[in-house]
């Protein structure tokens, strides 16, 4: 799945874009996580005036409406000529003056909606804060954590404690620090939580620096592959060495999703607990 590298890198492929009028719209297949809408046409005519991009949304804002696009699992947008071979899973065309602008989606879990008051309270208000912003800092994250008692890898790669620190970055994120993926969220000291902060934000701006991670088929919408990939050190190596120490790195599933770790350098941490004692005494 895309994730927050991979749609920075996408919106800023879109910029040519910018400033085009829409000549035309044509829809091949409406079906996707919710369906295009209908009147989607309302486009034609319309300049595209702005792109920006909200945790894995990607909002275009043309004169009069605005859009609200999320890659899904697989999907992608492409920049090409209007004389190109149409793909198999090409289920939207938009033709701008200039250039075409084609969605690209095998799963079909993807999206692309108006951005109105309904999508607006449904899928973005109830968002946590962008993790390259000022409002993601050591003292929010403390609040965040202190009484999760899930593995802290679960709890950054919640939507509503941070946005867009997926399964790639958080993994990576941990590695670097030595920080076990299970260790309760909680039981993070004052130190762990700034250095992870750090570490979030450091690791998230190379990766959008690199273009993102092509793992499958991942490209911008110049076709352009991402070369984060090539930095990893624990993401999906499970079974081989730790570049550190030497040791087999080990995979565990938190949260559904596979989390790669080495279990020398990243150790699980006994969390104490207060035992009750009864004094035998009645009130």
């Amino acid at each position: 799945m895309p994730e927050l590298p991979e749609v920075e890198t996408t919106k800023v492929s879109l910029f040519p874009l910018l400033n085009q009028k829409v000549k035309s719209v044509h829809i091949r297949e409406s079906r996707l996580r919710w369906a295009i809408p209908d009147d989607i046409s309302k486009l034609v005519g319309q300049t595209l005036l702005q792109l920006d991009r909200r945790s894995k949304y990607i909002l275009a804002t043309f004169e009069q409406d605005s859009m609200l696009w999320h890659l899904g699992m697989s999907g992608s947008f492409r920049l090409c000529e209007a004389e190109e071979e149409l793909r198999k899973h090409d289920h939207l065309i938009i033709d701008f003056e200039d250039i075409q602008l084609r969605y690209h989606d095998p799963r079909r879990f993807g999206c692309i909606l108006w951005l109105d008051e309904h999508s607006q309270t449904k899928l973005i208000d109830t968002l946590g804060p962008e993790p390259l912003s000022e409002d993601f800092n050591a003292q929010y994250l403390a609040e965040k954590l202190k009484s999760k008692n899930v593995g802290i890898k679960v709890a950054i790669m919640d939507n509503h404690v941070v946005v867009g620190v997926g399964n790639i970055y958080a993994t990576e994120s941990l590695f670097h620090l030595g920080i076990h993926p299970a260790q309760p969220a909680s039981s993070l000291s004052s130190l762990q939580i700034q250095q992870l902060v750090i570490e979030i934000k450091r690791i998230l701006k190379q990766a959008i620096d690199l273009g993102g991670s092509t793992l499958r088929d991942y490209s911008n919408a110049m076709g352009e592959n991402g070369y984060f990939q090539q930095t990893l050190l624990a993401y999906g190596r499970a079974g081989e060495m730790c570049v550190n120490c030497e040791t087999t790195l080990e995979n565990i599933k938190l949260g559904q999703r596979a989390s790669v770790f080495c279990p020398q350098c990243q150790p699980l941490k006994k969390v104490k607990t207060v035992k009750k004692i009864s004094t035998g005494k009645t009130q």
